[in-house]
This record gives structure tokens, C-alpha cells and sequence, in this order.
């Protein structure tokens, strides 16, 4: 068993607000969950406007397929306008 955790720091330049920041998250995270069937939460900086971090888990049997599924999502987030991607993090346990 592979267990593959991605780390992804965003900035959210539009955000003037938390209820912004939030509005954002929310459709992000709801797009992720869908598209990669991975497990995704915002695991940093909750209570500053522009900046979040994404923590996203995928578990396979097969660590070319975890880390497939994990570049194809922070791709995606990348692809997203509304985001400004700062790093990106991977590991396999």
C-alpha cells in the first residue's frame, strides 16, 4: 500500500475577505474531491485572507498510479485562475 500526501500553498489574490477566501475553497476543494476521488482539506493558514494551504491524500497500491493522480490535481488547481499556486509538496509513505 502506497499512501501519496501532497502539500499545495495558494494565494487567493481576489479575496478581500474570509467569506471570499471561503467561496473559493469550497469550489475548489468540491472540483478536486470529484475529479480525482482524492481526500482534500485546507490545512493551513485558516484565518488569513489570501493565503491557504491544501493538504490532498491518495492511496493506491501502486506508486506511479498515486503520483499520476497527484500531479493531475495540483495541474489542475495550477489551471485554476483564481489561484496562485507558491509550492508544491509530495511523499510517499
Amino acid at each position: 500500500m502506497v499512501v501519496g500526501i501532497c502539500t499545495v500553498e495558494l494565494i487567493i489574490p481576489e479575496s478581500n475577505s474570509l467569506k471570499d477566501k471561503r467561496q473559493v475553497l469550497k469550489s475548489l476543494l468540491t472540483g478536486i474531491r470529484q475529479r480525482f476521488n482524492v481526500s482534500v482539506a485546507e490545512v493551513g493558514e485558516q484565518d488569513t485572507w489570501r493565503r491557504a494551504v491544501l493538504g490532498i491524500a491518495c492511496i493506491s497500491n501502486d506508486q506511479a498510479f498515486t503520483n499520476q493522480v497527484l500531479s493531475k490535481a495540483t495541474d489542475w488547481i495550477e489551471s485554476n485562475p483564481r489561484v496562485q499556486v507558491l509550492s508544491i509538496e509530495m511523499e510517499f509513505v
